[in-house]
């Protein structure tokens, strides 16, 4: 579970971190830079990143980005993912299972429709204190 969903989040917000692979095999770390926590605080900014995400709204290049490379990231259990992208990933997880619950459904519907990926977080997900919602 490590990015499981939360890549999904990360993609929600963090997950900008996350983009087109390097050469070495990792995403790239041009958008690490981003703060987390100022885009979860800031309602505006949240928005924006969630509604591309959705693809209700035009996206920004590093919205875009995460939004593409989501799917990857949980097939892959976010081995591309640098050591803060997955730590990004899991604080933006945390925050819409806490703080944003529907917000955290429509996502899990637009990535994982089937509840695959769910399954296969869902025991590191327990391991991590992460209760996920039903």
């Amino acid at each position: 579970m490590k990015c499981l969903l939360a890549i999904v989040l990360i993609g929600v917000v963090c997950a900008v971190q996350l983009a087109e692979a390097r050469p070495e095999d990792k995403y790239t770390s041009k958008y690490d830079n981003i703060n987390v926590d100022e885009v979860l605080a800031n309602d505006r900014l949240y928005q924006k990143y969630f509604g591309c995400l959705m693809g209700t709204i035009t996206c920004a290049s590093d919205g875009k980005y995460l939004r593409d490379v989501i799917p990857d990231a949980l097939k892959t259990k976010c081995a591309k993912c640098t050591e803060k992208q997955k730590a990004g990933a899991e604080k933006v997880m945390r925050y819409l299972i806490e703080k944003k619950p529907d917000d955290w459904k429509e996502i899990e519907k637009k990535f994982d429709p089937k509840g695959d990926y769910r399954k296969a977080y869902q025991e590191d997900a327990k391991k991590r204190g992460i209760k996920l919602p039903s």
